[in-house]
């Protein structure tokens, strides 16, 4: 595992419960995909929030050896 703590419940969580926010990008480090994903809600009023859910439930299905490497070392921006 790498030298870094996993953030993949945290991210999880909020993915599901706020993604339409992207609070759970801020939490990563990324903040143009947070910003992205507030445009993205903004402009579908509210339907785009799906893709926080849907990136919710990804991060929560990986281990966190794979979220890590994944989304916080490798800074993967989508799903």
């Amino acid at each position: 595992m790498s030298d870094q703590q996993s953030q993949r419940v945290v991210a999880g969580v909020l993915a599901i419960l706020l993604g339409g926010f992207g609070i759970h990008r801020f939490i990563l480090g990324d903040v143009v995909g947070g910003l992205l994903r507030m445009a993205i809600s903004f402009v579908t009023c509210g339907t785009g929030s799906m893709i926080g859910f849907i990136e919710g439930i990804i991060y929560l299905t990986k281990s966190d050896d794979e979220f890590v490497q994944m989304y916080q070392v490798d800074k993967k921006s989508w799903f």
